[in-house]
């Protein structure tokens, strides 16, 4: 759907402006779509996040400065997630034998199958939801990128 109908205006002051204005919109309508996904397993996109930095290092263990670093929304509040994701059983914390300051981090067997499921419902519905092919997705990385050189 166009954005003029989305937001049900069509007063932009320029297409960069508009260009700008679609980004944000078309952020916020994915990540509800992701939710949306991601809700049945009691995953958050935040903790989604953690879960799948966690096993990319997986067996490895990771402290929370480094899994802070990868987060896609760099402001989010790592301590708490894990506090949430803990509580569930999906991870599980230590102190480091190196570092007697930091936390490690590891995925417990429950939290890597919970990843799997809530992964798997991702990968089934994101060609709906993307509506693009590999040129296109492509093409929209390249000028994301763009975007982001500063």
């Amino acid at each position: 759907m166009r954005l003029e109908d989305e937001i049900h205006t069509s007063k932009f002051v320029s297409e960069v402006q508009k260009a700008a204005i679609n980004l944000l919109f078309t952020s916020h309508w994915l990540n509800t779509k992701i939710n949306s996904y991601l809700k049945p397993f009691g995953f958050t996109h935040e903790q989604f996040n953690v879960m799948r930095i966690l096993k990319g290092t997986h067996p490895q263990k990771m402290c929370v400065k480094n899994i802070g670093m990868r987060m896609i929304e760099k402001n989010s509040n790592v301590p708490r997630i894990l506090d949430r994701l803990e509580k569930k059983g999906w991870i599980v914390r230590q102190q480091s034998v190196e570092d007697r300051r930091e936390t490690e981090t590891s995925l417990t067997t429950l939290g890597i199958e919970m990843l799997d499921k809530a992964s798997k419902a991702i990968a089934t519905n994101q060609a709906s939801m993307m509506k693009l092919d590999e040129t296109m997705a492509l093409e929209l990385n390249t000028i994301l990128e763009k975007i982001r050189e500063i």
